[in-house]
């Protein structure tokens, strides 16, 4: 069979040949639990009358094609997946009659059995090029056309689509009912979309625009639908007010389906969510900013990616870097979460940090050869390096020309294809600046850069001079044009407060800042104050000694999260001991107010703990670390986020015999915290912990799937006995996932995420081997996204030790892996040597 995959140049060409009009989609759902009937009716010129191309389908059987009322022999214009079409005319008709298969992967239509109640539940996922696993198409972004889609399926089933019915369903005697949907305008192929199943719905209008939100019936008592519909009200109108562009698809619908592989797929007029954004249990305000983060994400694509879209995936970033940097300022500007920028800081740009400083970091204008490139490029920096570029161009040009461009582009573009160059053009109209260099220098070269100030002072502690420096690592050595803010605060009674504030272009090397001159030294210089640019920043050492004595008291969200990144950030690159690190930490977190910030806090303070420690401090740390959970659990107030946070983050440190004991007190019942409600998701997190600490057996996890016998049930379930350790649950997991292919997507998911336990070096490592004789087989024999998972899932990242870089060194060497699965492989090493070197300066420090 041939690989599924297409290039850049053969989609250039089959778009240069090719103008499509239509899509008609015809699909019977009620042939089987295997495969469904799928029949495609094509409309499409041909620029070259006389030449040969190709159309997409993936199908275990082709019983028809039909091209210009000649019929083609199925054996020989189909391989698998492609159908090739020979002489064209200028005008063209193709029907194409398939039995297409339901995936359990998440890729494709995807079928899922609820096994609360047998139902049977169904969703499409196409991003990047897996349209044509459920019809014939040419699956590339660029050959937009209208789509138009009928189904038969069940009479009880709602069936949703990009757009609203023609008329009511016809129902016929046999229980079943057809469906037809309005055409749509032109979209891509990627973002046409099918839910159907017997879901549960809610639904309201704003405007002239029909709402509707769904779930699983057995989800449907979680659901809160007002607190969605308010974010999606507040969203529509601050879209519209700064695009000055009408929502392009009628009606909008949200619906939360399971098994997703991602968080959210921005499908024309049919937005899909993982179910997990259904709140089986209490969480904290963070989960909420987070969803709400997403349901704007999600929404800013309708214009930014569906009204108008990338030419081909090298654009993947204008996609997702605009619809998330539109997200957090609708958040901050138009809901009750006016924080979002102090989230983007501690969430997004530390992700960005993080993987520009990989060894496959890319420029964020990205060269996309093929469909399999991108599947790996779903990153830190196709997403939060370029919003958080993005963020520094408006803050270069101006937030209201940044705005007046892309009313100008989506007007001049509008259900069309575009490329970076025509946003710039718009930008530069709009704001009369010329971006040529400042694109090159962001959006053209990799690597993030260091700015720190560099200052003298006098006997009376006034700066008598004052620079910003700039540093670029050596393989990528740029120096970029930055638009940042140095503020310089004090401590005072009332905690520690901007005293001054001032903004400045920084270019090159290094930059003067003579205004500040004769100012009188502050306890705290926090360059990229405001957090407007890019950038790495280093504390001087008077800062970093005020952080450290009272982090806490700095009186700002955003200004404070800075300072816990720059702290994150020199632990990762061993410039902090870790020690250092968790003692800042557990220090000024109780003063910590944004309830976000304290969960990423209590996560990062266990990595540091888990991967960076010096191996003989790591007992000490995590007794450290779980010992001032605790006390911050028993402190907290009743019933508060915070309270719920300090428990989880105990419960995730938990390793001595008392810690067990209490998470056990905690699980039956026998010790209860005041306010504190152990339900079913905290529960499970419990069991979790302790079946990797040995103390929770398959009778317990049993008794507590037999309380919660439901989809996320099941995954905890298969989790817990992945975590518990010894050889045969490890054995049983590895067969489970690498030796057998019959897991779905989330199952899968569940045991990898519990096989891999900080504590179990010994069993771990013995897997080592297993998993560099297993990774060729399993990206040659599963699907993409099964086969991602799997590679950076079962990586041995937690195997911190020279044997597990040499090992990969070989690999890679002796192998010669395809590009991207040689990227990801590297991007797990490049994780051990980092965590070599700070575990060196945590054993030094």
């Amino acid at each position: 069979m041939a690989s599924d995959n297409l290039t850049r140049d053969e989609a250039r060409e089959r778009a240069r040949l090719l103008t499509v009009d239509a899509n008609d989609v015809d699909l019977d759902l009620t042939t089987g639990d295997a495969t469904f009937r799928s029949t495609s009716r094509i409309r499409f010129h041909a620029g070259e009358p006389g030449a040969s191309s190709f159309v997409n389908l993936a199908a275990p059987a082709l019983h028809e094609v039909m091209l210009n009322g000649v019929a083609l022999d199925p054996a020989e214009v189909f391989d698998g997946r492609r159908i090739q079409l020979p002489q064209l005319a200028a005008d063209n008709e193709l029907r194409v009659v398939a039995d297409c298969a339901y995936t359990r992967t998440g890729e494709g239509l995807h079928r899922f059995v609820d096994p609360v109640d047998n139902e049977v539940y169904l969703y499409t996922q196409f991003e990047t090029f897996d349209a044509h696993r459920m019809y014939a198409c040419f699956d590339q972004p660029d050959l937009k056309a209208e789509f138009t889609l009928t189904v038969t399926a069940p009479a009880d089933w709602e069936v949703i689509s990009n757009m609203g019915l023609v008329a009511a369903p016809e129902v016929a005697r046999t229980g079943t009912a057809v469906r037809r949907f309005s055409p749509s305008p032109r979209i891509s192929t990627y973002i046409t979309a099918l839910v159907a199943g017997p879901y549960a719905s809610v639904h309201d209008r704003h405007g002239e625009i029909d709402l509707g939100i769904y779930c699983r019936r057995s989800l449907v008592q979680h659901l809160d639908p007002a607190e969605l519909f308010e974010v999606t009200k507040q969203g529509f109108d601050f879209f519209h007010a700064a695009f000055d562009y009408p929502y392009p698809f009628g009606k909008y619908d949200q619906l939360f389906v399971p098994e997703f592989n991602a968080g959210a797929m921005e499908n024309a007029g049919c937005v899909t969510f993982l179910e997990d954004y259904v709140f089986r249990s209490k969480v904290t305000a963070a989960a909420y900013e987070r969803r709400a983060e997403t349901v704007l994400h999600e929404m800013a694509h309708m214009w930014f990616g569906d009204l108008v879209t990338m030419r081909w995936w090298d654009d993947l970033w204008l996609n997702e870097s605009f619809a998330s940097y539109m997200s957090v300022l609708a958040e901050s500007e138009a809901t009750k979460y006016r924080g979002a920028w102090t989230t983007f800081a501690s969430v997004e740009k530390t992700w960005a940090y993080r993987q520009d400083q990989l060894s496959s970091t890319h420029p964020i204008a990205a060269d996309i050869e093929d469909n399999d490139a991108v599947k790996v490029n779903f990153d830190g920096i196709t997403y939060a390096k370029g919003a958080s570029v993005l963020k520094q161009l408006v803050a270069w040009v101006g937030q209201e020309e940044f705005l007046a461009a892309l009313r100008v582009y989506f007007r001049r573009f509008a259900y069309a294809n575009s490329t970076l160059a025509d946003l710039l053009e718009a930008l530069e109209e709009t704001s009369g600046r010329d971006l040529s260099a400042w694109s090159k220098e962001w959006f053209q070269t990799a690597g993030v850069n260091t700015l720190r100030a560099q200052f003298e002072t006098d006997g009376d502690g006034r700066f008598t001079s004052f620079a910003v420096v700039q540093e670029a690592p050596d393989e990528h050595p740029t120096l970029r044009s930055h638009r940042i803010a140095v503020g310089l605060y004090d401590r005072t009674g009332a905690g520690i407060v901007r005293r001054e504030q001032v903004q400045t272009e920084v270019v090159g090397a290094r930059t003067e800042l003579p205004e500040l001159i004769g100012r009188q030294q502050p306890d705290l210089v926090l360059v990229n104050d405001d957090d407007l640019t890019y950038a790495k920043i280093r504390l001087d050492q008077r800062s970093l000694a005020t952080l450290t004595a009272g982090i806490g008291e700095v009186c700002e969200s955003l200004p404070r999260t800075l300072c816990w990144a720059a702290a994150w950030d020199m632990l990762r690159d061993a410039e902090m001991p870790t020690r250092d690190y968790l003692t800042l930490v557990l220090g000024g977190i109780g003063r910590e107010s944004d309830i976000g910030v304290v969960q990423t806090l209590l996560r990062h303070a266990k990595s540091a703990v888990d991967l960076y420690a010096d191996p003989a401090y790591r007992a000490t740390g995590l007794a450290r670390l779980a010992d001032g959970c605790e006390a911050a659990m028993r402190a907290a107030e009743p019933g508060s986020d915070h309270q719920l946070a300090w428990t989880r983050a105990f419960a995730s440190a938990a390793h001595s015999p008392e810690h067990v004991r209490l998470l056990a007190a905690l699980l039956s019942g026998a010790e209860e915290l005041p306010g504190l409600a152990v339900d079913t998701d905290l529960r499970w997190l419990l069991v979790l912990r302790l079946a990797a600490l040995g103390a929770a057996d398959d009778a317990a996890i049993d008794a507590e799937l037999e309380r919660d016998n439901t989809a996320a049930g099941q995954r905890h379930a298969v989790a817990a006995r992945a975590a518990r350790p010894t050889r045969a649950a490890k054995d049983e997991a590895w067969r489970l996932v690498v030796d057998t292919d019959g897991l779905p997507n989330a199952m899968q998911g569940a045991v990898m995420a519990g096989f891999q336990q900080t504590g179990q070096s010994e069993l771990l490592r013995s897997y080592r081997d297993p998993y560099f004789d297993a990774v060729a087989r399993i990206w040659a024999e599963r699907s993409p996204d099964m086969a991602q998972n799997i590679v950076v899932s079962l990586f041995p990242h937690l195997l911190a030790e020279p044997a597990t870089v040499k090992r990969t060194d070989a690999y890679v060497r002796e192998r010669q892996p395809a590009p991207a699965l040689r990227r990801l492989l590297l991007e797990g090493r490049d994780g051990v040597v980092r965590a070599l070197l700070a575990q060196r300066r945590d054993a030094a420090g």
